[in-house]
């Protein structure tokens, strides 16, 4: 069973098994090496905000490379109690990257605690990892807004909303809230100087500093009365 040491090192490795003849090929388009479809929900009590409920889609062959070793019963399927196993684990490594999501509230920046509610589910071929991400302190937003950002600062791993209304959603929050939504634009990535080379080792020079990849958040901006 392949140890999660952080969702990125995972994708490193995935990507040097999986994607080596085109990252040999074309050093461009290897980047990002993974790519999540993401639901979001912005939870609310008594007029303050909680936390994130995450709802993160990998793609299938990030799936089949996380699901390598679950089936230990060799029935040729990965149960919900074998994926469980694994839910908790992945979701507690991801705060080495800020659990690639920001969020402020009344202009302030929030921390979060240690995620809690992981699960992991299998459906298409395509495995799902969701998880609540509380925040330290909840905090009150009054008149003012909330903001979230999602994305991977070194554009190692591409976020995308799914489609639909629920994509980003709001939970407890007070009548008369309201989102605005914005997608993320994965295309090709910009580069900032002219006749700069968009190789791999120009990626893996990148830090969450750098903040390279947020060109590529999604946002949603929440206004209460």
């Amino acid at each position: 069973m392949p140890t999660a040491a952080t969702l990125r090192r995972l994708a490193v490795t995935a990507a040097l098994g999986l994607a080596a003849g085109l990252a040999a090929s074309s050093p461009a388009s290897a980047h990002p090496h993974v790519w999540i479809t993401a639901k979001a929900e912005l939870a609310y009590e008594a007029g303050r905000v909680t936390g994130i409920r995450h709802a993160w889609t990998f793609d299938p062959e990030y799936t089949a490379f996380l699901t390598q070793g679950l089936d230990a019963n060799g029935d040729g399927k990965v149960s919900p109690e074998e994926l469980q196993g694994s839910a908790k684990e992945h979701a507690g490594n991801l705060a080495e990257f800020a659990y690639f999501t920001k969020l402020k509230v009344a202009g302030k920046e929030q921390t979060f605690a240690e995620p809690q509610e992981a699960r992991m589910a299998m459906e298409g071929g395509k495995l799902t990892l969701s998880f609540l991400l509380p925040l330290k302190t909840p905090a009150a937003q009054g008149k003012g807004v909330a903001a979230i950002e999602i994305y991977d600062p070194t554009y190692f791993i591409a976020f995308s909303l799914a489609e639909g209304a629920d994509a980003l959603r709001l939970a407890g929050a007070a009548s008369g809230c309201s989102m605005t939504v914005t997608r993320a634009k994965n295309a090709e990535p910009a580069v900032a100087s002219a006749g700069q080379s968009m190789t791999e080792a120009m990626f893996e020079a990148l830090t969450a500093a750098s903040n390279y990849g947020e060109q590529f958040a999604n946002r949603a901006i929440v206004a209460c009365p």
